[in-house]
């Protein structure tokens, strides 16, 4: 897409995240959904979905049987009526189908992230409202074209980034609108995660995690596609879990820009190691794989206010999990790393606080209002927030909370910081796609005690 172009189209439609016309359950019946990707992570949605009484799931795609299955199974625990089912004959285009089904409202799209963007722009161009799963797109033009097809049509679409929905963070999100850390200065967060076990099993479907060291066709879930990426690509692979929050913190897209970036990756050490040391040796073919994807990638992210970003990818290598949050003022910060909290004039001369206390004063009105509901929820709660979020801007018509501005900008930055590391760590600029529209939009994200 030139930026002509784009400009062209968001001048035309940049208000266009509401539905285009009244739906059929504006007029009194349930959102009917459809669900593509049945996997773990779509079984994890599927929960949230199936407890809802204001959801109907009328279809449900994959091509694994046994997943398919396994969430039929789940519907039916839940006392829902039977969705239409597709992909059980392993077509790879079956997903084109679902999205033909007469009546659906939306669609949530939970498959390996290289379908996102091309089932995206279907279902927009089908006029199905989307709720994606982390990445929007592999490639750079995904993003633009994922962009393009949104503004062409105004059909809605939410990322569904369900870390900034965790309670620490919207704690934290209260305290910056309150001012407790003063004019924020530099934030970090980050994919800090052991996933080593998650791209390596023996393939089989009851032992997902932690059993063996195949990937790709011999592998099971994860380790059959995900695994792929850290043998292609070099870059920032999963920005979303961190930037979505430091995003919301600073104001991106709406009063506030990226405008540099550039990322840097350390060698490649932690797979091969581990593939050794589960195999016990170097016969098995895993452990002679060369790994692209260097064990820490740091990304720096420069904003039109002054603030810097600081993003890390760490997935490769021995560690407790940690999004390595850290939210830094002219009064302040917090680190979610130690859990603890400085405020000049109100903590001790140099020294941390527990944040504990604060968390609870500064409790976001959604925790307040939702936390016993949400309490069961996948990722302590985050997921059912997510999809409530979802499933009551679809309701109500209204935008979507995490947007198509906020899903592009959030997720390109993979694509940017490959190009980065590939040329030597250069600094590149960061692409406006609101055209200018940053200057003028307002905040909106998890407001008062709306979604």
């Amino acid at each position: 897409m030139k930026r002509r172009e784009f400009i062209a189209a968001s001048a035309a439609v940049a208000a266009s995240s509401l539905l285009p016309q009244t739906p059929a359950w504006a007029r009194g019946r349930k959102v009917r959904l459809g669900l593509i990707g049945t996997g773990m992570r779509g079984q994890v949605l599927l929960t949230e979905l199936v407890r809802r009484d204001d959801v109907e799931v009328v279809a449900l795609c994959d091509i694994e049987p046994i997943m398919l299955g396994r969430a039929l199974e789940k519907v039916a625990k839940a006392g829902k009526p039977a969705p239409k089912t597709y992909g059980q004959d392993r077509d790879v285009n079956a997903w084109k189908r679902l999205l033909e089904q007469r009546g659906l409202d939306g669609v949530v799209i939970a498959t390996p992230w290289e379908y996102h963007a091309p089932m995206a722009i279907a279902a927009m161009q089908a006029k199905v409202a989307v709720g994606c799963e982390v990445v929007a797109g592999i490639t750079l033009q995904d993003h633009w074209d994922v962009l393009k097809t949104q503004l062409s049509t105004g059909t809605p679409y939410m990322l569904l980034e369900n870390v900034c929905y965790r309670r620490d963070v919207m704690a934290a999100l209260q305290m910056v609108r309150q001012g407790l850390f003063g004019e924020l200065v530099h934030l970090q967060a980050g994919y800090q995660h052991d996933l080593r076990g998650v791209k390596f099993n023996s393939g089989d479907p009851n032992q997902p995690y932690d059993s063996g060291v195949e990937f790709g066709p011999k592998g099971w879930s994860e380790a059959r596609w995900r695994t792929e990426h850290s043998v292609k690509r070099n870059g920032e692979l999963y920005p979303s879990h961190g930037i979505g929050p430091c995003a919301m913190y600073t104001g991106i897209n709406r009063g506030n820009r990226f405008t540099h970036i550039n990322a840097f990756a350390s060698k490649a050490r932690g797979l091969h190691d581990y593939t050794v040391a589960k195999s016990g040796g170097t016969t098995h073919p895993s452990t002679r794989v060369a790994f692209k994807l260097g064990d820490v990638v740091t990304t720096t992210l420069a904003c039109e206010n002054g603030e810097t970003i600081l993003l890390q990818h760490d997935t490769s290598l021995p560690r407790p999990y940690s999004m390595g949050f850290r939210v830094q003022g002219t009064k302040g910060l917090w680190m979610d790393v130690n859990q603890s909290i400085h405020i000049e004039g109100r903590s001790p001369p140099h020294k941390w606080e527990d944040f504990k206390a604060y968390q609870d004063q500064y409790e976001h009105p959604l925790w307040k209002q939702h936390a016993d509901t949400a309490a069961s929820a996948g990722h302590g709660g985050m997921d059912w927030f997510v999809i409530h979020a979802f499933v009551e801007a679809l309701k109500a018509r209204a935008p979507m909370p995490i947007d198509i501005y906020d899903a592009i900008t959030w997720s390109a930055i993979t694509p940017l910081s490959e190009q980065s590391i590939a040329n030597r760590f250069q600094t590149l600029e960061f692409p406006d796609f609101t055209a200018g529209l940053w200057k003028q939009r307002k905040p909106i994200f998890a407001f008062d005690g709306t979604y």
